[in-house]
């Protein structure tokens, strides 16, 4: 095997892999405060916004996440007239999917704080959703570290869908060189060991946050 490959094209393939990288944090950046508005109006006393938030989580956790972003890519410029960037596509249908997942970890995370501290925070003159701001959610976050950041790693490993409609992450970026150099074993081993030291360190985190927990 010539390794000669890696070395002649790795400033694309760590561009690549940072365009993946980018793409993770933005998602989780704007998938999780999503969720955690689901989470609290699953949790809601009215019955009709709690059916909304989890006729909303049921849908995109039945449903594959290439199938949502094909939906995005093909349907939403059918819908609004007119064609959209890739980039935004692929954000808006990952920001959909992955917030009914965080949506439910914080709602089993707030689930384990208990009913006390609700009942405590509205005693107290807190309205519901204040005593979820300041009260239920710091206390549920703190409980939640370890799913959260295997979440993200999921969200991480998530990106590769991007490759389909060709966003230029790791895994298109990859694949355009092997095609280029004919030299896919070397190309793929070398993707194959970045997702896998990302994905790694992620879990080295995880475990970390279940000692403290």
């Amino acid at each position: 095997m010539d390794w000669n490959v890696v070395s002649a094209n790795f400033p694309l393939l760590m561009r690549g892999l940072g365009t993946s990288l980018q793409l993770a944090a933005v998602v989780i950046v704007l998938s999780f405060p999503i969720g955690c508005l689901i989470a609290i109006g699953r949790l809601s006393r009215r019955r009709w916004l709690s059916a909304v938030c989890a006729g909303f989580v049921h849908t995109l956790r039945s449903n594959p996440l290439v199938l949502i972003l094909f939906w995005f890519y093909f349907s939403v410029p059918l819908i609004i007239g007119r064609s959209i960037d890739d980039g935004a596509s692929v954000i808006v249908a990952f920001v959909v999917f992955f917030a009914a997942y965080f949506g439910e970890i914080v709602r089993a995370g707030v689930q384990s704080v208990g009913t006390r501290q609700v009942q405590a925070g509205l005693s107290s003159g807190l309205s519901y959703a204040q005593t979820m701001r300041y009260i239920v959610l710091p206390q549920a976050i703190r409980s939640m570290r370890p799913a959260l950041t295997t979440q993200c790693i999921v969200v991480f490993q998530g990106t590769t869908v991007a490759y389909v409609i060709g966003y230029h992450e790791l895994m298109h970026t990859t694949s355009m060189i092997a095609e280029r150099t004919v030299r896919p074993v070397e190309l793929y081993s070398f993707a194959a060991v970045a997702y896998f030291a990302v994905c790694y360190a992620g879990s080295l985190l995880s475990r970390h946050f279940e000692k403290q927990a």
